[in-house]
């Protein structure tokens, strides 16, 4: 067996591996090893031309070149169906696969975590993480960074749809908001994306690839982590397998998991520390018993609802023959053209109710229409789309690993709509869809309603519409959280509770689900933690 040593070993290379391995080695004296179970971003594949084009996303979010392919469990309130699950699998992790989008919620989410006893995650604390990890031409430097090494982009076409679409909303009294990472969070956006110059730019490009110069850092593509090794309780190194060799990997200070929210949990169960019942069933010995580990799972669902519109604006149009073929050439030229749209155009955060202090309902609108029940291929029609989904669920579910085998996937269940107000919200934001498709700027391009149709009209129709054709919106979070309590996994410095020199820093450790997409937190998570680290160091 080969056996290696290092001072920090960081397992997975995503959003947050791939900023901690790039923070940690600015000092040369330390010694750091990235493990990544997929290929580099760079393999020579057809998949790793979709990481690199923003429309790509649609080629990578079933490819199990770089995607675990999970799925969830099924259950009544998805209809009896399992619900596919991609997590990126591949230098920049789920950032290389993910919708591009950047949004970072709302200051009371950190607030609430802090005021969950996580001392030094209030939105006053964990601001600076945030412009520090970016570039935001033109933003207001209270609250956008200036000199990140990850860009946040604007879009660089305007459909008219979208237009029309913004003027349909101030109709309604949504108010245009020009920047919803900024002071306040509600209105109508267009979504600033992680795409420059035509290009995605995710954690493992803007972070990653400049620290690989490095000779304090060492990668490893393919490196399926097995089991941490403990003496006693105290994490000591990795056992994985590494192009059909079994390795050993020691770490002087500590080991860092980085899996994400579905495999940082699989992996300290398989390596004996997460809920004692669970492990003795699977035969696993139990290094340590932690209640919370792979509990909590908490995941944003939403439905579209989807209007076909008359000839000219959409972008399935575009989208196919020639037109396309010209099209992808437009984008090798110049980095424009409909292969550099990331899948939502304008953003709203609403409340679901006037009497909420902040919104609770975000939406995303498309020029553009999916084929029904799939999330990967357009529809044969033009069309135009306005999906929903519920900001902060109170549903929880968990992750559990299923055998000891590493290779076997564990079980997966958000528990999507178990909590009522889970399903009020989400029915009241399907209604919302259809009133802002049925404004009248858009009267011009609008022809009949697709999904649901007009039969549905009552709440009971809604939500079983909801049940049979909702999905993910790919923001797992949670089930290793960060806090006090007995259910809590690791404490507020990010190490886990009665095991020494091991932390988790990814998004399994947000206490609470954000008011947004998850991909910018977690980077902030991943900034915040590379200073407690280097902190414990000195």
């Amino acid at each position: 067996m080969r056996q290696t040593a290092y001072d920090y070993i960081i397992i997975g290379a995503g959003s947050a591996g791939s900023i901690l391995a790039n923070r940690l080695t600015e000092n040369s004296k330390h010694t750091v090893l990235l493990l990544e179970a997929g290929p580099s971003d760079r393999a020579l594949n057809p998949a790793s031309l979709y990481v690199k084009m923003p429309a790509g996303f649609i080629k990578t979010i079933a490819n199990p070149a770089v995607n675990w392919c999970f799925n969830t469990e099924a259950t009544e309130n998805t209809a009896g169906r399992a619900i596919m699950f991609p997590r990126g699998r591949v230098l920049g992790g789920s950032s290389a696969i993910n919708g591009h989008l950047y949004v970072r919620g709302q200051p009371q989410d950190y607030d609430t975590w802090a005021q969950r006893g996580n001392r030094g995650w209030s939105y006053e604390d964990v601001l600076p993480y945030f412009k520090k990890s970016e570039t935001r031409f033109d933003g207001d430097p209270e609250f956008r960074g200036t000199d990140g090494p990850l860009i946040v982009g604007d879009i660089h076409e305007k459909n008219p749809l979208n237009d029309s679409f913004i003027k349909g909303c101030q109709s309604m009294g949504i108010p245009f908001n020009s920047d919803y990472n900024g002071p306040k969070q509600e209105g109508v956006s267009y979504y600033q994306r992680n795409i420059h110059k035509g290009r995605r730019l995710n954690a493992g490009q803007a972070f990653l690839r400049p620290a690989m110069k490095r000779r304090n850092l060492v990668v490893e593509t393919g490196a399926s982590v097995h089991r941490i090794i403990f003496a006693g309780k105290k994490a000591t190194g990795v056992r994985y397998a590494y192009h059909g060799s079994e390795c050993e990997a020691l770490a002087a200070c500590e080991v860092i998991l980085s899996a994400g929210s579905i495999g940082s949990p699989h992996i300290l169960q398989l390596s004996g520390v997460g809920p004692g019942p669970l492990l003795a069933g699977l035969g696993i010995p139990v290094i340590h018993e932690s209640p919370g580990i792979g509990q909590h799972l908490c995941d944003h669902y939403q439905t579209r609802v989807v209007y076909r519109i008359k000839p000219g604006s959409s972008l399935n149009q575009r989208a196919r023959g020639p037109r396309l073929w010209a099209e992808i050439a437009r984008w090798f030229v110049d980095g424009k053209g409909v292969v550099a749209f990331a899948p939502g155009h304008l953003g709203l955060f609403l409340k679901s109710n006037p009497d909420l202090e902040n919104p609770d309902l975000q939406f995303l609108f498309s020029p553009a229409s999916y084929a029904e029940g799939k999330i990967d291929a357009l529809s044969d029609f033009p069309g135009m789309t306005c999906s929903a989904w519920q900001m902060r669920p109170e549903s929880e579910g968990y992750v559990r690993a299923i055998s000891p085998d590493p290779d076997k996937a564990p079980a997966i269940n958000p528990n999507y709509l178990a909590s009522k107000t889970d399903r009020d919200v989400l029915v009241a934001g399907l209604k919302m869809c259809r009133r802002m498709l049925e404004t009248e700027p858009l009267a011009p391009w609008r022809i009949a309603e697709a999904l649901p149709g007009t039969a549905v009209q009552s709440d009971d129709e809604w939500l079983d519409f909801a049940r049979r054709n909702g999905g993910t919106v790919y923001h797992p979070t949670s089930t290793c959280r960060m806090g006090p309590d007995p259910q809590s996994v690791v404490d507020d410095q990010l190490r886990l509770h009665g095991i020494d020199r091991l932390r988790v820093v990814d998004a399994s450790v947000m206490p609470t689900m954000v008011s947004a997409n998850t991909n910018a937190t977690t980077m902030m998570i991943a900034e915040k933690g590379a200073d407690l680290i280097r902190a414990a160091a000195l």
